[in-house]
């Protein structure tokens, strides 16, 4: 496994819509661990292909007190309510900022063996992370729910996601 850089903001690549896995062959397997292995390096809670510079509808979450997964071409099928929530990412280092997101989130995917599943969260960092992560693969980033950048607070590398 390695360890992979992690695109920054302002990179083009990050803005680009990813596309579906069509085989879940060696290669995807091979960057499946590696972006668990960055992202727990980075002390993530997810990571999306595109942060590593592979435009391919791949998502892997690892929250607190949860074994890291992997989701391919995952779709989220419905959403209901709001919250706000405090959200940094990975390759906008050094910000957060609250934002709106749903309450209740049910996802559909391909885990890393080929299986379709759901995934329902409800009002918590798993809603949040299939939220921001799925966007990645759209080209969307949180800040693009910002009104302003003055929304946008400083951050120690000790309070980053």
């Amino acid at each position: 496994m390695a360890i992979l850089p992690i695109l920054q903001f302002g990179d083009p690549i990050l803005r680009e819509k990813s596309k579906r896995v069509t085989a879940l062959n060696g290669s995807v397997q091979t960057l499946i661990d590696d972006m668990i292995e960055t992202m727990q390096r980075a002390n993530g809670a997810g990571l999306a292909a595109p942060q590593v510079g592979k435009l391919l509808r791949i998502i892997v979450i690892g929250i607190p007190g949860q074994e890291p997964f992997a989701l391919v071409n995952p779709e989220i099928v419905k959403r209901s309510g709001e919250r706000i929530v405090s959200e940094g990412c990975l390759s906008f280092p050094g910000h957060r900022a609250d934002i709106k997101r749903s309450v209740n989130v049910t996802c559909k995917a391909l885990d890393r063996q080929g299986r379709e599943i759901r995934i329902k969260a409800s009002n918590d960092l798993l809603a949040q992370a299939l939220e921001h992560e799925i966007d990645h693969l759209n080209g969307v980033l949180y800040i693009d729910y910002l009104e302003s950048e003055d929304q946008l607070q400083t951050v120690t590398a000790s309070e980053q996601p």
